[in-house]
């Protein structure tokens, strides 16, 4: 299944390690099998992961060359192999074998359009320590969760709301249009959800 968190403090404020430790924990159900973190100046992203694909050499989260793009993931590409080969042929080196890594080379030569190229079902968080920028994506179609909200400068991710309950200050705020939604339909339509701002 896996999960991924992150906050993005306002600049030149630092993130909590163990901020971004708690909200790892509250998503731990989602993969059992291994969890990282990875913190640099206002930026902290981690995930947790159920071993599926390079069991052994799959430990996220996964830096390009020169550990300057990074990310989490949570998902599948199902094309990564030939978009691999395609890096490769342009010079990228890969670490490991497993589809994560393709996006931090993927991101490297193409930026965010080389987005376009994938086909599968994910949600990841790129941090760029150059740009000092996180890109979250999701599928077109949605299939992976990510939840997202502003708490004043603070910007925070996760793949499950009880991470965003995690982080201090977060203002449980019930939003009345998404549980009448709930009641009606018995379902939250997106891209509400029961709670305010997220």
């Amino acid at each position: 299944m896996c999960g991924i968190v992150g906050i993005i403090e306002p600049p030149g404020q630092r993130v909590e390690r163990d901020a971004v430790e708690a909200m790892n924990t509250a998503i731990f159900h989602r993969g059992p099998d291994d969890g990282g973190i990875f913190c640099d100046g206002e930026a902290g992203i981690g995930m947790r992961r159920l071993s599926i694909i390079d069991v052994e050499g799959g430990r996220q989260p996964i830096h390009n060359e020169d550990r300057t793009v990074w990310t989490v993931f949570n998902g599948e590409i199902y094309n990564y192999r030939e978009l691999r080969q395609d890096l490769e042929r342009k010079g990228h080196r890969f670490e490991t074998h497993t589809d994560t890594e393709t996006l931090v080379h993927l991101y490297e030569e193409y930026g965010v359009r080389g987005f376009e190229q994938l086909r599968g079902m994910y949600a990841f968080a790129i941090w760029d320590s150059k740009e000092r920028s996180l890109l979250l994506v999701r599928d077109r179609i949605g299939i992976k969760p990510l939840y997202y909200a502003r708490l004043g400068g603070r910007f925070i991710f996760g793949s499950e709301l009880k991470a965003l309950f995690c982080v201090k200050g977060f203002p449980f705020r019930l939003n009345p249009s998404a549980i009448q939604e709930y009641l009606s339909l018995l379902y939250v339509p997106g891209p509400n959800t029961v709670f305010e701002g997220v």
